[in-house]
């Protein structure tokens, strides 16, 4: 029973490279942050601060859910972490264009999170990039090679001018031959 859920795509979570595993951590995050914020959008707003702005709070949980799906499912999480990287300054300029005297403190600590966040959302996006160019870089380009050892002009004639068959490709002598039809 362990090993099958220690097991996933046949290796090992100690053999999957942490950049995937911290890739699929952010993607959940994604997912509950939005849910909390599409669950309790006015809680939320209440306590950032950022009161009369739940609809603000519910499209951002959207857009989290969506970013969030989109890491754990795509085959290239790259374009989504950078989604979530856009999505984390979103949310820094809403913060940022809701502070007033009285909630200054909230919106601090809220914008000190989201800050947190982004710094890990950035290191994640730039080194899954890096892993994106460099197994793109891995493929070789064939595509201008005939195959033969030299040039067509280098080559011409020397098949004709030092041809020997090779013994065992030999044809039989013909009287070989003939006994061996009879």
């Amino acid at each position: 029973m362990n090993d099958r859920l220690n097991q996933h795509d046949g290796r090992s979570r100690r053999a999957r490279p942490i950049n995937d595993v911290t890739a699929r951590g952010l993607g959940w995050f994604s997912i509950g942050l939005g849910a909390a914020e599409i669950l309790m959008p006015k809680v939320l707003a209440r306590a950032l601060g950022v009161r009369g702005r739940a609809g603000l709070l519910f499209m951002h949980g959207l857009r989290e859910i969506a970013t969030g799906i989109g890491i754990l499912s795509a085959k290239r999480q790259t374009p989504w972490l950078w989604g979530r990287v856009a999505g984390d300054a979103i949310y820094l300029a809403t913060l940022a264009a809701h502070s007033r005297p009285g909630n200054r403190l909230n919106i601090g600590i809220g914008m000190a999170a989201v800050a947190g966040v982004t710094a890990l959302d950035v290191t994640m996006a730039q080194a899954m990039a890096e892993r994106d160019d460099r197994r793109a870089r891995s493929w070789v380009d064939y595509s201008d090679r005939s195959g033969f050892p030299s040039a067509p002009d280098q080559m011409r004639g020397r098949a004709r001018n030092d041809f020997r068959v090779p013994r065992d490709m030999a044809a039989a002598p013909m009287a070989e031959a003939e006994l061996a039809l009879e």
